[in-house]
Formats: C-alpha cells, structure tokens, sequence
C-alpha cells in the first residue's frame, strides 16, 4: 500500500468507489494496488528515483492518476502535460523539464508523440498499461515532505510556459485547507470535466477529492449536455469548472426544450457546491446561473505558484464580482509600486505568502528570486479590498490599460459590454498608441443574428463607466483564442490588432 498520505482516506474504506471513467471504477484498495504497481515498476530495481521527472502524456483517466501518483511514491517529479499542445509547444516542455520518460499511451497520441521527436526531442515512451502489469511488490523509500513533488507548466498567456515545481508539503497544505474550507466530505462525488495539467482539474480537483476520501467522476471531455445529465441524475454532488463551461452549460440550457431542462436545473440545484475558477466570472454569468439552478457559485483566486489563496466562504455571504477572504495559512497583501501596503478600496499588486507556495521556477533561479520579495510572491494581479473582499481587477500584465493618463481595468469594461443582450463573449485590450498611449480596443462576439457598432457599445457603457473608459476601437469576432482552462490569450489578440 502506498506510504505517501494522499489516499489514506480512502483506504479507510478499501471497498468503496474511488475514481469512475468511461471505462469502469475502481475502489480505493484498486487505485492504491495499481499505484503500488507504477512505482515499482519505474523504481526498477532501485529504492527510489530521487527527483527524476517523469512527463504524463494521457487522457483523463484511472490510469493517469495511478501514473501520477506512482511516480510520486516512486520518489519522482510528476509533470503532467496537455493532451491538447501542439508537437512544438510539447518539445518545448519536454526538452525544458529534461524529460527522460514519457508516460502515454501511444495508440492514442501516437502521432503527437512522433512530430515532438521529429522536433528534436529525445525520451522514451513507457506504455500505461506495461507498467500497471507489473506483478512485483516491494517498500519503496518514502520522499520526505519538502522533496518536489509534482512540476507544471504555467499557461504562457503573458510569456514562454514556465515550469513551477512544489513539494510534498505543499500539495498536502493546498488540498487540506480546501477540505476544511470548502468542507469535503468523504460522501462526495465530484464530477470532473477539466485538464489534469493544471491546478483547478489536478490540485483542487482531483488530489483534492482522493485527499477527502471522496469519490471522483471523471469524463474523458466536457459535453454539455452530459454534464446537465449527471446533475438531474443525482451522480454529483460537487462540480468544478471555469466561467467558459458555466457559459456553454447556460447555452445549451437555454437552447434546451422545458420539459428536458427543468430536470436538469432540479438537478444542479441539488449539488452541495459548484465552483469557478481560473479566470474572471462575469457577474452577469453568475446571476445567470442562479437564476436557472438557484445555485450560488463560488469563487476564488489562485495561480499555479500558489495554489488557492483567497476564497468566497462556503457558509456565509459569496459575494460577485469578488473572490472572497483569504484562505487559511495564506498572508495576503495589496501594495503599490514600491512594495507598500495599501489602504482598502485602493487598487494595488497582490502579494501571497504561505504553506502553499511553490518551490521554485525550474532552472530558473533569477526568475524564482525575483518573484518574491520580503517572503511575499509578486503575483502581477491587480485587486482592491472593498467591504472586507477582495476584487481582481485584472493582470498588471495585459488587463491594467494605460490609456490618456489613466490606468484602467479591462475586466470593468468587459463586465458592462458583457451584460448587452446581443454579446456572447468579448476581451478588451490595449493596443499601443502615439495619441492614447493605449487604445481601450473591445473584441466582441456576437450572438446569431445580432450587430452592432462602436457607438452601440459607447452608449451601453455610458450609463455605468466613466467616459475615459469608453472603448474607442471595436473588432468583431467569431471567436476569442483561449487556451485549455478557457482562458482569453490577450497577447495573441494585441499582435494580431497591432498589425491590422
């Protein structure tokens, strides 16, 4: 049995279902003797393999998690990486993580794997299914608490993906305190629909789940109506997704006839809590959501240096708009340019110290120093503390807009531009400018069959925003570029309006 604590929870009730995908169940005691399984066979003949990274390259799965957790008992670095990046996105991260081994399964993703190499990329390919075939079972060496233990990629909105390493410690810290926060229970049944590369879908939602004894529904991808259906099903009782799903979930509601929605809205109503997270909840999206589920969804803010730090209450007022109150062992400060604390209701830079931080940036050293300062990590986002919560206002990066001597929240645009009956998605930027410094640009997409003009979004923003926040530029689109957590790639949007 695995010495490590992640599933000794569970353990407590062997029998009991752990993790449920397309293919099957298996039980605690099933997931902990196929854990057992992959970290023998990757130890090999050694004790441990101290601090080798191993790369997870797999579908969500059974399989994935008793990879990652394998090479964890095995005493490695787990660096799950997107099933959904491009053989040069991919090569990059291999090549930057000194990958060795690459745990896949090479019928599925066979041809991404061939172009990484055929990039340069050199490591081996262990197949899942050989390793959770070996039969042999023996004490492996036990990673201490601050050894790393899992490394993934930052999102690369704002520059190259970064690889964020943190510790046994740090995991352990980052999944209690959502226990106790968010109050998981070892009844729980989460249905998960998010990539295991990232903290909300790995940290929070998968560890996050096994650490509570709970039981984890897997869906190999997100489908809308099947998500509908296992809430009107009763299979869930917590669900964790990000403001893109929570939009598509509302369309396809919406687009639904009554007499097939209304159980699904019964359903929803039912779960103990639902979750968003990742990016901006746009509050006319959250009312929304309310008003169909009677659901009040909770938000929080975290990034993958520090895991969550700051949380809506479980019980008590979640307030939209914001993030809530800082989670426990987290030390939150709002500071402006020369690192000094600011009064509330003044916008500032969000710096985080505690227990869940991140190690280091890997082979990064300066960029790990110069992250921090005083203990506090500079997390580059823009938030004020108003009535004793916190509202993000935006990346300093590419959400802060410096335009006629102004500094201007996109997110405060977005939210009003957002709230027009004929907009279904928009992102506002700054594009550079010898008059403005920067022009406040709104890229919307529309609603079938719906126009408009720039005057149309001038005068809906008049009511609500100063004039100075006006948009003076509109580019209507049939999409936004996002990445795989549904976030808007603002650069790629500022290059493409720079050279039109």
């Amino acid at each position: 049995m695995p010495e490590l604590p992640y599933l000794q929870k569970g353990l407590e009730h062997p029998n009991k279902s752990a993790i449920i995908d397309s293919r099957g169940a298996w039980t605690y005691a099933e997931l902990a003797e196929n854990v057992d399984s992959a970290a023998c066979a990757l130890a090999g003949a050694e004790d441990s393999i101290e601090g080798e990274r191993i790369g997870i390259f797999m579908d969500p799965s059974k399989e994935t998690l008793a990879m990652f957790f394998g090479i964890l008992e095995a005493g490695g670095v787990a660096v799950p990486l997107s099933i959904f990046a491009p053989a040069r996105e991919l090569a990059y991260q291999v090549e930057d993580a000194g990958l060795k081994r690459l745990i896949s399964d090479p019928t599925t993703h066979a041809e991404r794997i061939e172009e990484t190499k055929a990039l340069g990329a050199s490591f081996n390919v262990s197949n899942r299914l050989h390793l959770l075939d070996n039969s042999s079972r023996r004490s492996l060496a036990t990673p201490s608490s601050d050894a790393p233990a899992v490394m993934l990629y930052t999102s690369g909105t704002t520059g190259r993906p970064k690889g964020v390493v943190h510790s046994h410690a740090s995991l352990i810290n980052q999944v209690e305190v959502l226990r106790e926060a968010w109050q998981w229970h070892d009844a729980d049944r989460l249905l998960h629909c998010l990539p295991l590369h990232h903290v909300h879908g790995l940290i929070n939602g998968a560890i996050g789940a096994l650490w509570a004894g709970a039981q984890l529904r897997l869906m190999p991808k997100f489908d809308a109506v099947d998500v509908w259906r296992t809430f009107s099903s009763r299979e869930a009782t917590v669900f964790y997704a990000v403001p893109t799903i929570y939009h598509q979930l509302v369309e396809a509601w919406e687009a639904e006839d009554p007499v097939v929605r209304d159980p699904w809205a019964q359903g929803a109503a039912a779960l103990r809590l639902a979750v968003s997270g990742s990016a901006a909840l746009p509050e006319t999206l959250f009312q929304r959501w309310r008003l169909i589920t009677g659901q009040i969804l909770l938000e929080r803010y975290g990034m993958t240096e520090i895991g969550m730090a700051i949380s809506n209450p479980y019980e008590g007022e979640r307030r939209p708009g914001t993030v809530g109150q800082p989670l426990p062992t987290m030390d939150i400060r709002i500071v402006d340019e020369d690192g000094a604390d600011l009064p509330p209701e003044q916008p500032g830079e969000i710096w985080v110290r505690g227990a869940s931080l991140f190690s280091e940036y890997w082979q990064r050293p300066e960029a790990t120093r110069d992250s921090f300062r005083d203990g506090y990590f500079m997390t580059g986002d823009i938030a004020e503390l108003r009535n004793g919560y916190y509202r993000i206002l935006g990346r300093a990066s590419q959400d802060i807009i410096k335009s006629a001597g102004y500094k201007i929240s996109a997110l405060e645009i977005e939210e009003q531009i957002l709230s027009h009956p004929s907009v279904s998605e928009v992102a506002v930027v700054g594009v550079r400018s010898e008059e403005w410094g920067e022009v406040i640009t709104a890229c919307v997409v529309l609603r079938p069959g719906e126009s408009m003009d720039l005057k149309q979004v001038r005068d809906w923003c008049s009511d609500k925003l100063s004039a100075y926040k006006h948009p003076r530029r509109l580019e209507l689109r049939d999409a936004l570029p996002r990445n795989t957590m549904g976030k808007v790639i603002k650069p790629q949007l500022v290059t493409e309006l720079s050279q039109s």
